[in-house]
């Protein structure tokens, strides 16, 4: 007998110790022999399907097999009894004495690590339980079917598209279309997941910050029509949106960092010193008056079909409008058209920008377009700002957003 048979005979009867710890934790307020399965039994149990691995080598496979049958059938029939005595119809204790098993088994026959983090993994899920079903009591349905949505997306859809463009100007790619909508309704979920966890009153900067990645705009106008209902905590609201524009930027950094590492480098020195000036403007706004009470800012789900059809429709028009504006007039035409698009979405006009060539666009051309993408949205907020918030609302993110603005080009010019 060899030492790597130790060791794996060794790892099968550490794996049913570790579950039955875990196992046996959960029932540790049973009398003595009122568990139906501990330490012992899943010990035993995963030592049992290491020795049927390593005698399957020298018998074949028959017998092991047959062992396994007969186990399983024995767990089945031990879980009926518990069932039937304390009317609890939980399958758990079965299924992990069959995983414990079959565990075992692959730790003599299978990959050593592999068995070993599968394991732990399976423990981790066991254990997990009450924080599982609390999970499962608050997730609401449009929660669970944005999920899905996101999933099917990513598993189902973007698998079965082409990775090509597909018309003869080479102007549309609908594998990198729909990966770049992928890429935004993922940030934006775990955004909206952030606030959900944090709860929508949790503090005016918290939800600020989390607002800023789901959409900094829709958390200015908000803010803005509170700070025009509650004038006195104008200066905190003003503070919440300037942690919201400072994340945006963020943001739109990590998207480019992920898919655009050289325009990230040219990008980050402005959108850097931009989101400083933010977080500092928000700091001094948030000392100017103390809130007792935070805002209400509760961010519709990110994954609706419709907000994902129409992102994806508006970066397609995008894609398209920049592709040709390149083409017709050159890389001149793509700060204008960057302006423009940047007014009313930062994102698809990052995302494709981002994605030009090198030979059709320098990195460096690509920064600019996407920091003047930037202020043009900033500036647009503003506006809506001034329109609909107060007037102390409106002068406090106008200063800030000129003196993020000066720093953004400034870092522009100094990269």
């Amino acid at each position: 007998m060899t030492t790597e048979a130790f060791q794996r005979l060794s790892l099968a009867l550490a794996i049913g110790i570790l579950v039955g710890i875990e196992r046996g934790w959960q029932d540790r307020d049973a009398a003595a022999g009122k568990r139906v399965a501990g330490i012992r039994t899943y010990g035993l149990s995963s030592f049992l399907g290491g020795v049927c691995g390593f005698l399957q080598p020298v018998i074949g496979p028959v017998l092991p097999t047959a062992i396994f049958g007969f186990f399983c059938v024995t767990v089945l029939l031990f879980s009926r009894l518990q069932a039937a005595r304390e009317e609890d119809y939980s399958a758990t204790g079965a299924i992990a004495a069959i995983m414990v098993f079959a565990l075992g088994y692959a730790a003599v026959v299978a990959d050593m690590t592999v068995t070993a983090a599968s394991a732990v993994a399976v423990t981790v899920l066991l254990a997990a339980r009450e924080p599982l079903h609390g999970f499962l009591r608050q997730l609401t349905w449009l929660e669970l079917r944005a999920a899905l949505i996101l999933l099917t997306m990513t598993v189902v859809i973007l698998p079965i598209l082409p990775n090509e463009p597909i018309d003869r100007w080479q102007l549309i790619n609908p594998f990198e279309l729909w990966m770049m909508t992928i890429l935004v309704g993922g940030v934006s979920f775990a955004g909206y997941i952030l606030i959900r966890l944090s709860g929508a009153r949790a503090g005016i900067l918290l939800t600020g910050a989390s607002g800023g990645i789901v959409s900094s705009t829709a958390l200015t106008l908000s803010f803005a029509r509170q700070s025009t209902q509650m004038p006195a905590i104008s200066s905190l609201l003003s503070a919440g949106a300037m942690l919201a524009g400072a994340v945006s930027l963020v943001r739109v950094l990590l998207i480019c960092g992920v898919i655009a590492p050289a325009v990230f480098r040219e990008l980050a020195p402005s959108l850097t010193a931009a989101a400083v000036v933010f977080a500092i403007g928000a700091g001094l706004a948030a000392s100017l008056r103390r809130a007792d009470d935070g805002a209400d800012f509760s961010p519709r789900n990110p994954l609706e079909v419709m907000v994902v059809l129409r992102f994806a429709l508006v970066l397609a028009v995008v894609m398209i409008l920049t592709k040709m504006t390149m083409i017709v007039f050159g890389t001149q035409s793509l700060i204008a058209l960057a302006f423009i698009t940047g007014l009313g979405d930062l994102d698809a006009i990052t995302l494709v920008v981002a994605k030009l060539p090198d030979a059709q666009v320098p990195a460096e051309a690509a920064a600019h377009a996407i920091a003047v993408a930037a202020f043009a949205n900033l500036l647009a907020k503003t506006v809506l700002a001034a329109s609909m918030g107060s007037i102390g609302y409106a002068i406090r993110l106008a200063i800030a957003g000129v003196f993020a603005t000066l720093a953004g080009f400034a870092g522009l010019l100094l990269a």
